[in-house]
């Protein structure tokens, strides 16, 4: 009974903050460029924005590529599995590779809006999120 009596909390910890980043608001991804690169057959570079609203969580995914994370506007909090969770404000940068499960990204505030570049290195053609 005492297991039991320890693992509900941990569980209905589990299951706000699932409920948490399902109605928390979604981030807005804009495309801004994609580019075949042809010293690397088969391979392209995807720069896009992303904005996240204040209090915006993702889902934890992967992108099976190379990505490198430059932060424009406010702050964001980035953990890959393995990885320490860290807080970055503008001009600070962050790398997930192509093995790298990306376990938080949000929104560090719950009133202001935050917003970074990405520039993924992937395969052509493939999604650049996958999620887990």
């Amino acid at each position: 009974m005492s297991i039991l009596k320890s693992l509900v909390p941990a569980v209905l910890i589990g299951c706000s903050l699932a409920a948490s980043a399902a109605n928390a608001p979604e981030a807005v991804v804009v495309p801004l460029m994609t580019k075949a690169l042809p010293d690397l057959p088969g391979k392209e570079a995807v720069m896009i924005t992303v904005e996240y609203p204040p209090g915006s969580v993702d889902p934890i995914h992967r992108h099976d590529a190379h990505a490198f994370i430059y932060v424009l506007e406010g702050s964001i909090v980035m953990q890959v599995k393995g990885g320490k969770e860290v807080t970055l404000t503008p001009g600070q940068t962050f790398y997930e590779g192509p093995n790298d499960v990306h376990t938080v990204g949000r929104n560090a505030s719950t009133t202001k809006p935050a917003k970074f570049v990405v520039v993924f290195i992937k395969k052509q053609g493939a999604p650049i999120l996958t999620p887990v």
